[in-house]
């Protein structure tokens, strides 16, 4: 590794230096232990050159600086990383201290790492372009910012504003960076450096004066003892209901930050050292960095043969509206079919006020948001279909309405179109074979609400060919989304796995398990959200649908029985939240309000018997594990990789543990086996443990080895 490979440096007859960052070799800056090393003799020089009067940080590339190299941080014991943490602290304490002004220019992405060395410089200037954004997403990986981000950023913000920052990994964008006192400037990025220049020579003749209002409240609570006591109780006690305990970097960071305030930034920085090792060791953080791993390769797919630049959108009900606001907001024309004009409209007005939303807090320009909406094509008929190079339907889910819809496709789409099918339940494999040209039908199963949901599960048939899922592949990545494809069977694999796992939860329900209790044990588990709250938001005329694919497949299993409760309530008008009437009561904001007791007329149970937290989730939990095994034995996926991805991005399973592949590897594969047959013994034949893991355990395998998948047995 050379300097040259990843900085070029200027200097102007002012003596101002400029350090533009440029990494040659990967094309985007991140941080890695050597290239500390450079950063560390680049630094040394600079500090020692007394005709350089002040420094500039920017970036020749789209981002600042992306953060650190995830990488490194696969280490093995305690120690092997501190070195490189530590001469860190120490490079950017140098570069706070020094006594020439230090400007950080930031354009695009600055997180992690890169935000940490942007806060040891004495001045950070953002551009309003709508790509920049500054984060400290480190606890997404199980980690907490190592580069003494724990103790400057409370310092520069506040301490709510740093915790709300840290505790959540979320972006900040760069009118709200310059409100909340993170940057002291935004400029037009193509003024960027010579915004930067100017303030260089501002700052040479005298230090920057920040003026920042600062409402009573927060004067209390951010700056005196009293205050900050009580911001860090109200945190804990939030952290912990809310992670239940399953993400160890949640409580590390507060104790960093904490520790910073009341014992000073020495002991603060120690404490960050103390915890960043013993975060990364974690399984927690192998869990998050996997995640994090398959999202990196997930966007650099195989280029498709065809890519896929205009989509007809048959349907603007709540997925068709959703698919589209996907798709146009990351440039894709979409020409959107409905029956009616009122439901276009609807979704034009939807999509709206999200962007007028973004248009406020200055996130997003009016023009910008105006082409975006541009975007959208709205039609009662097919006029101008031929135009469209997939279609994708999102109608009611009765197979002989998809049918008439594959037919009115290939009378008014062009010869080579691909009609894509977004039914979470109907068999992809007979709309294939009913269809002219079966090798460009494909199933594209987005998940509710789609602007939020992070996955599309492509399910395939025997018929499709490569290069239609290569480019529907690509389509999705280009939506936003992170994609899996499963083979065509009953529930495909996402909601193949969750129905055994639903079920599992309603039969508990018929046994007289209260509900309350059912949804309890399984948030603590781990689940963003309990069964039956999954089932309110998600609609139970959705789940009706998802519990007759359940009850199909079960023909086949006679020692699975299926609880048909969910079907009973939708006849009876139970829709969920969507009409305030589920599992659970509702006020008019449609805010939970209790456990909905009427709801037990439908089950043979009525909640008064109980049973212990651990028994309903390895109950709820090991049908799932079993039916994820069952799929990557039928080839239904193709890897656990695959399988793990479905599963935490479609369900929200455990996301700590990577999914449940990994969870299986971690727990150990003979344990998993022997609750299996515990489970057996006690319930019955449902839990007899798939094949799978019986030849697995025989050849002394397990799903992953430390650095890559195990192949399939």
């Amino acid at each position: 590794m050379k300097r040259e490979d990843f900085f070029t440096i200027e200097k102007n007859e002012d003596g101002i230096c400029t350090i533009w960052l440029e990494n040659k070799i990967d094309g985007i800056n991140i941080v890695s232990p050597k290239l500390i090393s450079l950063m560390d003799e680049m630094f040394q020089e600079m500090f020692e050159d007394t005709s350089i009067k002040a420094l500039i940080l920017i970036s020749k590339l789209k981002d600042f600086m992306a953060g650190a190299d995830i990488k490194s941080f696969e280490i093995e014991r305690e120690g092997e990383f501190r070195p490189f943490q530590k001469r860190g602290h120490e490079i950017l304490a140098a570069l706070e201290s020094d006594r020439r002004p230090v400007i950080a220019a930031i354009d695009g992405t600055c997180f992690g790492l890169g935000l940490e060395v942007a806060l040891a410089c004495h001045v950070r200037i953002a551009s309003n372009s709508s790509h920049t954004k500054l984060a400290l997403p480190e606890v997404k990986l199980g980690i907490l910012p190592g580069g003494g981000g724990t103790q400057r950023l409370p310092r520069l913000v506040g301490l709510q504003k740093s915790l709300d920052m840290m505790l959540t990994g979320k972006n900040i964008y760069p009118y709200q960076a310059k409100k909340m006192g993170l940057v002291d400037e935004v400029v037009d990025k193509n003024k960027l450096h010579h915004a930067a220049l100017m303030m260089a020579k501002k700052l040479m003749q005298k230090p920057l004066q920040r003026k920042r209002k600062i409402a009573f409240k927060d004067k209390i609570l951010d700056g005196t003892s009293f205050g900050r006591n009580i911001v860090f109780k109200q945190a804990k006690k939030m952290a912990f209901k809310q992670t239940q305990g399953n993400y160890p970097a949640v409580p590390a960071i507060i104790d960093c930050v904490e520790t910073g305030l009341k014992k000073g930034t020495k002991a603060g920085y120690e404490k960050e050292l103390e915890h960043f090792e013993k975060l990364m060791l974690t399984p927690a953080s192998a869990g998050l960095r996997s995640l994090f791993h398959i999202m990196t390769v997930n966007k650099k797919y195989t280029k498709p043969e065809k890519k896929l630049h205009t989509l007809g959108m048959i349907g603007a009900g709540f997925m068709g509206s959703g698919i589209t606001e996907i798709s146009v907001k990351n440039k894709i024309d979409v020409y959107l079919k409905d029956i009616a004009p009122q439901g276009i409209e609807n979704t034009k007005k939807a999509i709206w006020k999200g962007l007028k939303k973004k248009i406020k807090y200055k996130t997003l320009s009016k023009v910008d948001a105006e082409k975006i909406m541009s975007k959208i094509h709205g039609r009662l008929t097919y006029d101008d279909f031929e135009n469209a190079d997939i279609i994708i339907e999102a109608v009611l889910e009765k197979m002989e309405l998809k049918k008439k819809i594959i037919d009115d496709i290939q009378k008014h789409g062009n010869k080579n179109v691909i009609i894509a099918t977004n039914t979470s339940a109907l068999s992809v494999t007979e709309m294939a074979e009913y269809s002219k040209h079966p090798e460009r039908v494909i199933g594209m199963h987005y998940f509710s609400p789609v602007p939020k949901m992070p996955l599309l599960e492509i399910v395939k048939t025997p018929h499709t060919a490569q290069w239609v899922i290569d480019a529907c592949y690509d389509f999705g990545v280009r939506q936003g989304k992170t994609v899996i494809v499963a083979n065509d069977c009953p529930g495909f694999y996402v909601n193949r796995i969750l129905i055994p796992y639903l079920n599992e939860c309603l039969l508990m329900v018929d046994e007289g398990i209260a509900i309350e209790n059912i949804n309890a044990a399984m948030e603590q588990k781990g689940f963003p959200v309990g069964p039956f709250k999954l089932l309110d938001e998600v609609g139970l005329d959705v789940a009706a649908h998802v519990v007759e694919t359940g009850k199909k497949a079960a023909e086949t299993r006679p020692d699975f029985p299926v609880n048909l409760s969910v079907l009973d309530m939708y006849e009876k008008g139970y829709y969920g939240k969507k009409n305030k009437k589920g599992f659970f009561n509702y006020n008019e904001k449609g805010k939970r309000n209790g456990v909905n007791k009427e709801v037990y007329s439908f089950f043979k149970g009525d909640g008064s018997k109980q049973l212990k937290s651990k028994d309903i989730q390895d109950r709820a939990l090991f049908m799932m594990l079993n039916e994820a095994l069952m799929c990557l034995e039928e080839n239904i996926i193709d890897s656990p990789t695959t399988g793990d991805t479905g599963a935490v991005f479609g369900i929200g399973f455990l996301p700590f543990t990577g999914g449940p592949f990994r969870y299986m590897d971690f727990l150990g594969l003979e344990n998993v086996k022997n609750t299996f047959s515990e489970l057996e013994n006690k319930y019955g034949a449902r839990f007899k443990a798939a094949n799978i893991l019986n030849e697995m355990i025989k050849n002394n395998k397990t799903f992953y080895t430390q650095k890559k998948e195990v192949v399939k047995v």
